[in-house]
């Protein structure tokens, strides 16, 4: 159910795509789990339809129409490009896209088992992605800034997340030195570059123990790359960050040291949304808490499976 009272149904999509697609309206329509501001729905094979849950989605999803397929052409995975604009109709206040459907299993449910190989694509694509953008690139009102900046934001997902929630490899004040040692790095001094924002385990997609495609580019925005090396931690095994970080070969120290307690952020956040999910609250997600956990792990472990500063 959407937040105009609208109830998102096979049946509405099927309409919208005979209303405005009808070259696409034979097409099996199946729903696709997850998804906040969105619900999905497989359009056959190659296809999905993306429809907005909240008005607020509405201008993300926009955004994913105007700049992904700019971007899609240089990037070495696939991603959800929009291939169909759907418009506001009497069936639908808001516009829907239909885009590429991105094959492979969502990392949250599966397991990279080929690190280096994952590390090698994902180094290859965010050097891609991360070019200078131009001046009328999307901005961001709550990513995108120095982790000094985020400051309330971590210490209110280090709060909520119960007693011995963190994991058995982490605890609290380690967790705070990784962030103190962020919030004290210079902050990025390069020209604002293209950011996915939101690199965790649930988008990106993975097909024979490797990383295979990127989904989800609602929180695109023009920034600190920070914000995306912060998956060298959060996606990748334990030892394959070295690799990644060789392999991108543009992070400075203070880069990599923003970006560490940006992934701590990021971890906190997941376990957050895991232990929600354990609680059956709304919006929780089960499957994020070991995920977190095993992230924080990461973030936390000193030697060789730590990503060292260029």
């Amino acid at each position: 159910m959407s937040d105009s009272g609208i109830e998102i149904t096979a049946g509405l999509v099927r309409e919208l795509l005979r209303e405005q697609h009808p070259d696409l309206a034979g097409l099996p329509v199946r729903e696709v789990a997850g998804g906040w501001g969105n619900q999905m729905w497989r359009l056959g094979d190659e296809l999905a339809v993306r429809m907005p849950r909240m008005e607020s989605a509405s201008d993300l999803l926009r955004k994913e129409c105007r700049w992904l397929p700019v971007l899609a052409p240089r990037l070495p995975l696939p991603v959800p490009t929009p291939v169909r604009v759907g418009v506001p109709s009497a069936r639908f206040p808001r516009p829907w896209s239909v885009t590429a459907w991105v094959h492979g299993e969502p990392l949250d449910t599966a397991a990279i088992s080929r690190g280096d190989h994952a590390a090698d694509a994902l180094a290859g694509f965010l050097r891609a992605l991360h070019a200078e953008a131009p001046a009328d690139a999307p901005a961001s009102a709550d990513r995108g800034g120095h982790p000094k900046d985020c400051t309330d934001g971590f210490e209110h997902f280090l709060r909520s997340i119960a007693a011995g929630g963190l994991g058995p490899a982490a605890d609290a004040p380690a967790v705070r030195a990784v962030w103190d040692d962020a919030v004290s790095a210079p902050a990025w001094e390069g020209p604002p570059v293209w950011v996915h924002g939101d690199l965790h385990p649930a988008n990106v997609v993975v097909s024979d123990g490797t990383l295979s495609g990127v989904i989800d580019f609602d929180a695109l925005f023009a920034g600190d790359p920070a914000w995306d090396l912060a998956a060298a931690w959060l996606l990748l095994p334990a030892g394959a960050g070295p690799r990644f970080l060789a392999a991108y070969g543009r992070a400075d120290e203070a880069t990599i040291r923003r970006a560490r307690g940006l992934a701590a952020m990021k971890s906190l956040f997941l376990v957050l949304m895991g232990q929600n999910g354990e609680q059956g609250l709304p919006g929780g997600k089960p499957a994020w808490g070991p995920a977190g956990r095993a992230a924080l792990a990461r973030v936390l472990t000193p030697g060789p499976d730590r990503p060292t500063r260029a």
